[in-house]
């Protein structure tokens, strides 16, 4: 099977859009997408950015600006590739095994709950990617969950109580008006 090392990806395509392409392909792979439109609304930029793509550029494409945009799209998402295995996520003082359903904080086994820890190992798995309650609901509860949307700012509220003061070279954040990510500082 071939894997590429970034998509370009035009929105009109003959039989899906490629709104639909990148969702699919976001369901399956975190590589870096950049979405080519003659859209040059602001809400068609937003879409993509929050259905997962990585850069948007409005056509005409000037040629060297494409490349541009793609050498800097790999660069920042070759910096932040760290090999997974064995569905266990690793940075700097935290551990989190889907496997094992085990969360280490400066190796030390925390108690915590299921749901809290997939929501932790679902962001940490896709770090500097932010995410909506919507899709975090949809990701980590399943579509089909019917409560309230708050129940995943709770949910981060009890893991900032477990992850405080753990580590300096990543956090939980906020990114107000559009949801939550797992950030990894430079």
């Amino acid at each position: 099977m071939y894997e590429p090392d970034l998509v370009l990806l035009d929105i009109m395509l003959p039989r899906k859009d490629g709104w639909q392409v990148c969702r699919e392909i976001r369901e399956i792979s975190t590589k870096p997408i950049i979405m080519i439109t003659a859209k040059s609304e602001t809400f068609d930029k937003v879409l993509g950015l929050e259905l997962g793509a990585d850069d948007f550029l409005v056509k005409p494409i000037d040629i060297k600006e494409l490349i541009a945009r793609i050498k800097a799209v790999l660069r920042r998402c070759s910096a932040r590739e760290i090999p997974i295995d064995n569905e266990v996520v690793k940075f700097d003082n935290i551990e989190i095994s889907r496997q094992k359903y085990e969360l280490k904080l400066r190796g030390k086994s925390v108690d915590v709950p299921p749901k809290e820890l997939e929501l932790l190992y679902f962001l940490a798995y896709n770090f500097n990617r932010v995410f909506s309650r919507d899709q975090l609901l949809d990701k980590v509860w399943g579509f089909d969950y019917l409560g309230d949307s708050r129940t995943v700012d709770v949910h981060v509220k009890r893991l900032r109580e477990k992850l405080d003061g753990v580590s300096d070279k990543w956090l939980l954040k906020t990114v107000w008006g559009v949801g939550y990510k797992f950030e990894v500082l430079q």
